[in-house]
C-alpha cells in the first residue's frame, strides 16, 4: 500500500510507520523538517495546518490510506476532507478514549459506550473531530477511527502529569516526591506503542473498517500504586518517595490537572477491543508494562541528553506537593 502519515515521527506514529515499513508498504510521512527522517521512508515537507502549502507539497498523489495522528480540533479534519476527497482509500483519524463519558458506566469500556466528557476540552475536541468526519464519510472518503488510550514508547515514563522525557525518572533516583492522585488504586491501562502498530497495521487497506471506530489498548490493567512501583524497579530506587494526594486537592491547587485526571486519569480505565481482534487476527499485545518501562528506562539511559527533566512539570510536582503538605500542616 502507498500510505500517508501526518505526524510520523511522535511517540506513537514512530511504531506504527516503521513496522509498516517493515511489511513492505510505502511510507510518505509529513513533516515541517523540524525531525529528521528515518532512513527508507518518503518525507513531505510541508506544515499541516497550511492548506494550500499541503496542496503544493503533495501535488496530485492518491493514498491508499491517510493517517492523521496530530489533528485535535474541527479545522485540523476540516482541511483533511477538503484535501484527501476522492484521493484516498481510507482516511483514519487517531481519537482518543478520552471521546468516552467519564466517569464510565461500566467496565471494560467498549466502543458502543456513550460518548460525552464534560471534564476534558481534549476530549470534546476529538469528540466534535468524529462527530465532523462522520457527517462527511462516504464513498468519496471512507472514514475509520481508532481510540488509543494511555500509549507509551521508549520515550515515555507513564504518570499523572506528563509522560513526556525523563522527569519523574529523575525525581525518582533523587530521591525526591512524586505524587499519585487518590489512593493509587484506581485502574489503569498502559498499551506499548509497537503493539498499538500492529493493531492499526491491521486495519490500514481493512475494507470492514470504512466507517467504523476501533478502540487499540493493551488487556493489561495496573494499579497507578503498581505503575509507580514498576517505573521504581526498573530504574533501581528501591523506596520510592510516593505521596497520596485527593484529585480533588490537586485540581484546586493546579487547574491544569483539571482535564488530566477529572477529564481521564482519575477514572478507571479499562478497554474492551474484541471489536479490533476481530479484524485483525495478529493483534497481541505481547509487551507486559514490567518490560516496556525497563525497555524505555534502557533507552534514556543510553545517552545522558535524554535524561534532561522537563523544569515545567519538575516545578508543578513541586507545587502539588508543597501545597498539599501545607495543608495537612
Amino acid at each position: 500500500m502507498d500510505i500517508l502519515f501526518i505526524g510520523g515521527t511522535g511517540n506513537i506514529s514512530s511504531d506504527c510507520a516503521a513496522l509498516l515499513l517493515s511489511r513492505g508498504h510505502r511510507v510518505t510521512l509529513v513533516t515541517r523538517g523540524r525531525t529528521p527522517v528515518p532512513a527508507g521512508f518518503e518525507a513531505v515537507v510541508a506544515d499541516h495546518a497550511d492548506a494550500a502549502a499541503m496542496r503544493a507539497a503533495l501535488g496530485r498523489r492518491h493514498f491508499d490510506a491517510v493517517v492523521n495522528f496530530i489533528a485535535y480540533d474541527v479545522p485540523d479534519v476540516q482541511r483533511d476532507v477538503e484535501l484527501f476527497r476522492g484521493r484516498t482509500g481510507q482516511y483514519v483519524f487517531i481519537s482518543t478514549t478520552v471521546v468516552y463519558r467519564k466517569p464510565p458506566a461500566r467496565l471494560p469500556v467498549t466502543e458502543a459506550d456513550p460518548l460525552g466528557n464534560d471534564f476534558s476540552l481534549y476530549g470534546r475536541k476529538k469528540q466534535a473531530c468524529e462527530d465532523f468526519l462522520r457527517d462527511h464519510a462516504g464513498a468519496g472518503f471512507p472514514v475509520t477511527i481508532v481510540r488509543p488510550s494511555h500509549t507509551y514508547s521508549s520515550r515515555w515514563i507513564p504518570n499523572p502529569v506528563s509522560s513526556v522525557g525523563y522527569t519523574v525518572a529523575a525525581r525518582l533516583e533523587q530521591g525526591r516526591p512524586v505524587f499519585i492522585h487518590d489512593d493509587g488504586q484506581g485502574l489503569w491501562t498502559l498499551t506499548s506503542s509497537a503493539d498499538f502498530a500492529v493493531g492499526l497495521a491491521g486495519l490500514l487497506g481493512n475494507s470492514a473498517a470504512l466507517n467504523d471506530a476501533f478502540q487499540i489498548t493493551s488487556d493489561e490493567v495496573l494499579t497507578w500504586n503498581q505503575i509507580l512501583a514498576e517505573i521504581s524497579l526498573a530504574l533501581g530506587v528501591a523506596a520510592p518517595a510516593i505521596v497520596h494526594i485527593p484529585t480533588e486537592a490537586i485540581c484546586e491547587i493546579e487547574p491544569v490537572m483539571h482535564d488530566k485526571l477529572k477529564g481521564d486519569k482519575a477514572h478507571p480505565g479499562v478497554f474492551d477491543c474484541a471489536k479490533v481482534k476481530r479484524l485483525v487476527p495478529d493483534f497481541d499485545c505481547r509487551t507486559g508494562f514490567r518490560q516496556g518501562i525497563r525497555a524505555a528506562v534502557a533507552w534514556f539511559r543510553q545517552e545522558p541528553s535524554r535524561q534532561r527533566p522537563d523544569a515545567a512539570v519538575d516545578a508543578l510536582f513541586d507545587r502539588v506537593i508543597a501545597a498539599w503538605e501545607r495543608r495537612r500542616a
